[in-house]
């Protein structure tokens, strides 16, 4: 049996104890030296092609998420606050200083906005012609008009999942981190110019953050499988203007 020194024990007992008040302290997971995986998940072990598939199959069948953040798509930049579910998804975009609700139940789309958005306004603030009939309403989107292939795509979780959460270039892990207080792994695409993804280590391994190729967007994901009410909007509420919505 190899005795140990006295004056070792002490030490290791010293050290343990000031590592878990510094630990404790900082709001870390462990000091130098620790397994940053243990206690979490494991995906953090797997490389980084298996995070990603991982990621990408949980979220595919997660019944609903929050997403918000800011997509550049054809060089404008929208900023979107969605939640979505499989029947269809709610919420507002903001675009070039404006900023309109999409909602969409099924396949019919409504959006809604103010005067502003729909038409001129005179002078004096007011809006003029069909605008003014469309404030604050909840204006059907016929399938036929551009506008619905446009912002439909917003609104539909599985399109929007499959086409964001897919990084390009060779995939490599990029240490862990923290988003929002969940701890996570970052994996990178074409060393961070094919975007990153964090992917939580706390539970399910859902995807989290994501910073898009080619500086085109930065989005957040949150309330993974949290339900929130979908429905049509009430009748006085809703302006069906036909077959093509008005300029604007």
């Amino acid at each position: 049996m190899t005795v140990i020194p006295q004056g070792r024990t002490r030490r290791a007992v010293l050290t343990s104890a000031l590592c878990a008040l510094v630990v404790a302290g900082a709001g870390l997971t462990g000091c130098s030296g620790d397994d940053p995986d243990a206690g979490t998940n494991g995906v953090g072990r797997l490389p980084a092609d298996k995070i990603q598939a991982k990621a990408k199959a949980v979220a595919a069948s997660a019944d609903t998420v929050h997403l918000s953040g800011n997509v550049v798509s054809n060089g404008r930049t929208y900023r979107l606050d969605m939640r979505l579910k499989d029947e269809g998804g709610s919420g507002s975009v903001t675009s070039q200083g404006a900023t309109f609700g999409l909602l969409r139940v099924g396949e019919q789309l409504y959006l809604k906005a103010d005067a502003g958005f729909w038409g001129q306004v005179d002078g004096r603030g007011k809006a003029t012609g069909a605008a003014d009939k469309l404030d604050g309403k909840y204006v059907k989107v016929p399938q036929g008009d551009p506008a619905y292939k446009r912002f439909s795509g917003f609104t539909d979780k599985d399109v929007l999942l499959d086409g964001l959460l897919t990084l390009h270039g060779t995939l490599a892990t990029d240490g862990h981190h923290e988003q929002a207080g969940v701890r996570t792994i970052r994996i990178t695409g074409g060393k961070g110019t094919g975007g990153t993804l964090d992917v939580s280590l706390e539970g399910t391994p859902y995807p989290l953050r994501l910073v898009r190729a080619g500086d085109a967007g930065t989005l957040s994901f949150s309330d993974w499988g949290k339900d929130f009410a979908l429905g049509q909007p009430e009748k006085n509420e809703t302006v069906d203007y036909g077959k093509q919505l008005p300029t604007s």
